[in-house]
């Protein structure tokens, strides 16, 4: 079963916009588990324009469902990831200034880095994923350096869906295949929504988590946060 991760970036941005602590994200956490969700995401940047280093400090506290930090590993990255203990670090090859994740690692040209990264991590007892377009050459090169899982890059399928689906679909499946046959766990993320996110799980049935913020938080604005993360269960096939 596809387990849905919320990732609570948004609401940290809301909060640093006008100071203070409103909207609690911490409470945010603890409010998306008490309604069904089966793991916190947040993704802290150097420049904390979203989530800063202490929230994860204070998530980790109380977060009882999978924690994953999400985060180019640098040197504070690391640092913050193994005083945590998270239950999975995925990492990506974002640069320090980008908005948002935009593509997936080069685990061909990231073989040694990756793989010394990876191995660290390892040690720590933290399950690693790593970011990967749908593309043979990167996720047969993520098996060697050695990572738990790769997180599909899924804004193509996204911008595809609408206008011919099967296709948008197609490198997906060669990839979630690929992974599969190198023994490798299968997350997913990038523009995932309501829309898509049911054709997604029914035609790669084997994914093992989607990590899903922007599209949620701004569907919670009209449906409310209870009820949209029903929704987006339902759509992975879990029925309460």
């Amino acid at each position: 079963m596809t387990r849905l991760s919320v990732n609570i970036n948004k609401f940290a941005t809301l909060r640093n916009a006008r100071g203070g602590n409103n909207p609690d994200v911490v409470k945010v956490a603890l409010d998306c588990e008490r309604f069904g969700a089966q793991g916190i995401t947040v993704h802290p940047r150097p420049d904390e324009r979203h989530i800063r280093y202490n929230d994860v400090i204070e998530l980790a506290k109380v977060v009882t469902t999978e924690f994953n930090i999400e985060g180019y590993p640098d040197d504070r990255y690391m640092e913050l990831v193994k005083k945590v203990k998270p239950a999975q670090a995925t990492l990506v090859p974002d640069a320090p200034d980008v908005l948002t994740s935009n593509a997936g690692w080069d685990t061909i040209k990231n073989k040694s880095f990756l793989t010394e990264i990876i191995s660290d991590l390892k040690k720590e007892g933290i399950r690693t994923s790593i970011f990967i377009d749908p593309v043979p050459k990167m996720i047969e090169g993520a098996a060697k350096v050695e990572t738990d899982r790769i997180e599909l890059y899924t804004e193509a399928y996204a911008k595809g869906y609408h206008s011919n689906k099967e296709a948008a679909i197609a490198p997906y499946l060669k990839a979630a295949d690929l992974a599969k046959n190198l023994d490798l766990g299968l997350n997913a993320g990038h523009d995932l929504d309501l829309d898509n996110l049911s054709y997604l799980k029914e035609s790669i049935t084997y994914i093992d988590e989607v990590s899903i913020g922007h599209a949620l938080i701004c569907d919670a604005i009209y449906y409310g946060l209870e009820n949209i993360i029903q929704l987006y269960l339902r759509q992975l096939g879990h029925y309460r």
